[in-house]
Order: C-alpha cells, then structure tokens, then sequence
C-alpha cells in the first residue's frame, strides 16, 4: 500500500488476499463422470462424503491467508455470478457527504454526534466506502423507503448495533416532508441500557427496532455449588429469552463480539454454563463458537427465512493502543496500514458459524472497512469526555457505509 499523501483526494483502500471459490456442483459433475457401471455406490458414498464436509460451498485458500471469505452469501455477488466483493474497495473523499446531520436527527444519540460535543474537524465525515469491482447504489431515501414499506427491520446486538440502528433512522428521515409522521412507538428515550426501542414511519408503514442483546444468549443463574468467585452465567446453549419478539421481521441484523472479553466476563466473574453445568475452563473464544452456534441452530429452527431476510455484522475494529491497549488517540485522516486490524478471530468464527448453516444467512463482512478508520471514532467528542472512547462511532461516518451496502444489497434482490 502506498504511503498517506496530504491531499484530501486520496483514497484509503484494504485489498485481501485473493480467495478461489468453488460450488459444490463441480464435485457433483466430477463425480457423476468419474464413475460408471459397478462404480456407482463408491461414486454415491464419495458424494455424500464430500456433501457432509463441506455442504453447499467449499474454499480454498491461499497458506498464509486466514479469514476465510463466506461463500454461502457475503454480498459478493458469487451466487449470481457477479464479480464484486462490496467489502473489498476504498475510502475515496467525497464533498458531497455526510448524507444527514445528526443535529437534526431526533434519533441520534448525543454520545455519538462529535460535532455537536465539540469535534472541530469535519474531514472525517466526507469519506465514501468505494468497492474495488462495482459501485454502491447511490443512496436514493426514497426508493429505498417504497422497498421498505410495510416492512419491520430489526437489528440485534449490542451498542455498535445501535449505532447502525441510529443511522438508518437517521439517514431515511432526510427526506421525509413531515417529521411529525416519524415517531418512537417502543421504549423510552435511547439509553445505553435499553432492552428494546423502535421507530415508526408512519407514512409507509415502516417500523426500525433495536434490541440491546450483548451475547445473543440468555444471562442465568449460578448453578447449586459453584466456587464462590462465580457470580452470574451465560448460559451458552439457550438463546436470548427476548428473542421470541425477532421472530416476525421482514430483515433482521445481528452482531456480537465487544461483549465477549475476559474483562467483561471473567473479571465481572461472570462464567459459562452448557446444559446446567458450569464450564469455567473455557475460553471466551469457545464459548463465542458455542454461542453463535446456538445462534446458528436458533434462525434455522425459529426463521421462516422465505419470509426473513436475516443478516450477520463482523466485528467492528477498534483503535485502543498503548501497552494495556487503554490509549484511544483519533486521528485527522484515515491510515494509510491497517496493522492487521482488517482480520479478526470473531469474524472468522462468524463466517464459519455461518458457513455452515443450513439456511440462506447474509454476512456483512466490515471488518476490512474500518480497519484504517481511525479518524472517525468518538474519542473525547462524546457525552462524557473523560472516557475516550476508540469503539464507537461518530455520525454520521462509518455505520452509515454499512447501511449504504445494505441498502444497495437489498434494492439489487427487489
């Protein structure tokens, strides 16, 4: 990658390694070739044996390339044949964005608006995610809210997932005439603690809601003769008991991973139980696996997916640096090397979970996006300045690029 040039005009590009894709159907067309006559059981078992390992697509990598791109459906054009990957692109300055201003979006929190907290510079704003291969539809709030009519969107996750919520409110009010005709009809005012909050569109019969569901899985109890140390559980095998009210959604949004540190579980001593049975043994790694698999077994058996549109968000890079990873320092422009912030373990866990699956589950792979973003986080431009913050967001910025692709995705299969 070449070095950060002053001018404004530059872009900001992450390019992967490459990624060779194969469908199944080639092992099919091999095998129903390769064997004949008295060979047809072996030609069947060897099928069968191939279908069981590697299920409807299989990827081959290079050796030193880990995360694996998601084949089954990444928004990578594959399925249709298409050669466009939306993740695999640059940030090019744009003076035409941001698309809204949070000031004058009642949905937007004010931990999150910088400007309105004191953010002098305003660069951070106008970058625009530019895929390498195609173009994201140019965001039109109008043909994307006559889409949306008569729909119920539901994101799931935790505060990253609210942020994406905030955005896509914020970004289809722009051009909605009568403001009035937008308004909050579940939950109360936007809380980092909120359990459950959703906006209406009245004019087209459009509800946005969030649901605060950090782990995805159901908190529990202690189990009967725990060591004292332990004070709460996840239980891993058991979904969210909130998640009866996801079911009946037009596209659904899931995403996890912040939640999952030992300095958000073990040091709050709180540890993991399967089946009743404490596992304090295992690692947040584990029981991440563990969890989304629960997850995995859920929408299979829960989503009517004909219906649902069900999506899955990456995690999300941060920019903590220092020793401890405690110093949270927001730079002017994007950066020029991702210092492997564009692959992460909870997005490869993602992917695999995913891959696996058994029913059509969209991944949203924007780690590769923020990687260099660390000009467009909240810092010290929040509602409490004295706690940095290089996790979240501004807005508008990056969750609105997120959206953008959705957007874009989804008017493509209309």
């Amino acid at each position: 990658m070449g070095k950060l040039q002053l001018s404004l005009s530059e872009s900001f590009s992450f390019r992967p390694s490459p990624v060779r894709i194969f469908s199944l159907g080639n092992y099919k067309s091999w095998v129903s070739q390769a064997f004949s006559g008295g060979l047809i059981v072996v030609a069947t078992f060897v099928f069968f044996v191939i279908a069981m390992n590697f299920g409807y697509s299989y990827v081959v990598v290079d050796d030193d390339f880990q995360p694996a791109v998601q084949t089954y459906d990444m928004l990578n054009g594959t399925a249709s044949g298409e050669e466009c990957n939306y993740f695999q692109g640059s940030w090019v300055f744009d003076e035409s964005y941001p698309l809204y201003n949070a000031s004058d979006c009642p949905f937007a929190e004010r931990g999150f608006n910088c400007l309105a907290n004191g953010r002098k510079d305003k660069d951070y704003q106008k970058w625009r995610w530019k895929p390498e291969n195609c173009d994201i539809r140019k965001f039109d709030v109008h043909e994307v809210l006559e889409m949306l009519r008569g729909k119920r969107v539901v994101f799931v996750g935790d505060s990253l997932g609210r942020t994406q919520w905030e955005s896509m409110i914020c970004l289809l009010m722009t051009e909605v005439e009568d403001k009035t005709s937008v308004s909050q009809v579940i939950g109360n005012r936007i809380t980092k603690q909120i359990r459950h909050i959703g906006v209406q569109f009245k004019s087209f019969n459009l509800t946005v809601e969030f649901y605060r569901s950090v782990f995805l899985v159901q908190p529990g109890a202690v189990p009967k003769r725990s060591p004292k140390r332990v004070k709460s559980t996840l239980k891993l095998d058991v979904l969210d008991d909130i998640s009866k009210k996801w079911i009946q959604s037009d596209i659904l949004i899931f995403n996890s991973g912040h939640w999952w540190t030992p300095g958000k579980l073990f040091d709050m001593r709180c540890y993991f139980q399967i089946a009743g049975k404490l596992k304090l043994g295992m690692s947040t790694a584990s029981a991440y696996r563990t969890a989304l698999t629960t997850w995995a077994s859920w929408v299979q058996n829960m989503i009517d997916t004909n219906k649902t549109r069900v999506f899955f968000r990456t995690f999300e890079p941060s920019h903590w640096s220092g020793r401890n990873h405690l110093t949270c320092k927001v730079t002017r422009l994007p950066l020029n090397k991702t210092n492997g912030k564009e692959q992460n373990p909870f997005s490869d866990t993602i992917i695999n979970v995913v891959k696996n699956m058994t029913v059509p589950v969209t991944v949203m792979h924007v780690t590769p996006m923020g990687a260099s973003r660390s000009d467009a986080h909240v810092g010290t431009w929040s509602d409490n300045p004295l706690v940095p913050d290089c996790s979240h967001w501004c807005l508008p910025g990056v969750p609105d690029a997120w959206n953008e692709i959705l957007f874009s995705h989804l008017l493509s299969q209309d």
